[in-house]
């Protein structure tokens, strides 16, 4: 369960991570609680609460996601060497369909996020990239190290990659996306994407009383 719950928490955008680079501009820490209570605060609310409110709930989480991820460059490292031939509206068309797996695949596990509490390591900076660490502290005292990298922006940072207990996201993605692009072809993975895409609308539309 716990993995489930860290993975949701990464993928889906609870943290948000920035370093300080002016005077007055929040710490990465700061800005990481900031993400947090945000989030909690979504998932706590009674008027978001129910099945009948999970598109907005998942609408409002997806925003803050939004704001820190970079899922264009986290798609485009996710499909490695496949991502440079594919035409500017193929791009396009495969972030579109990773958001929306991403969305997906991790944003009913933030829902069983329970109070859990987030020790913050600190970060690294080399440059115009960055690593920040944390560790999620079970109810049993299970601690699990999570890292998040980011590269700059201007004057913000972004998301690139999550490493859950040493296990990267994009890595993780680009083995599966290569095996299918190797056995069946790029069409056929996205084919894929647009069937699941498909199922999670039908999930999410209105429940028929039988």
């Amino acid at each position: 369960m716990i993995r489930r719950l860290v993975s949701g928490l990464a993928a889906a955008g609870l943290l948000i991570l920035s370093t300080a680079p002016a005077t007055w501009a929040a710490t990465a820490q700061e800005q990481l609680k900031g993400a947090i209570e945000r989030v909690v605060s979504t998932l706590d609310d009674p008027t978001m609460k129910g099945e009948g409110k999970a598109a907005e709930r998942r609408a409002a989480v997806r925003k803050i996601a939004n704001d820190i991820f970079d899922f264009a460059e986290i798609a485009r490292r996710s499909l490695g060497r496949y991502w440079q031939p594919l035409t500017e509206p193929q791009r396009s068309e495969f972030v579109g369909l990773f958001g929306d797996l991403l969305e997906r695949s991790y944003i009913s596990k933030i829902e069983l996020y329970g109070g859990e509490k987030i020790n913050y390591s600190g970060e690294r900076v080399d440059g115009d990239l960055a690593v920040v660490s944390t560790k999620i502290i079970t109810k049993n005292g299970t601690e699990v190290p999570i890292d998040y990298r980011l590269f700059r922006r201007g004057d913000s940072w972004k998301v690139y990659d999550v490493n859950i207990e040493g296990i990267s996201l994009v890595s993780n993605y680009r083995t599966q996306f290569n095996k299918i692009i190797q056995t069946s072809g790029y069409n056929s993975l996205v084919d894929r994407m647009k069937a699941k895409q498909t199922e999670g609308l039908e999930d999410a539309g209105p429940k028929k009383k039988g």
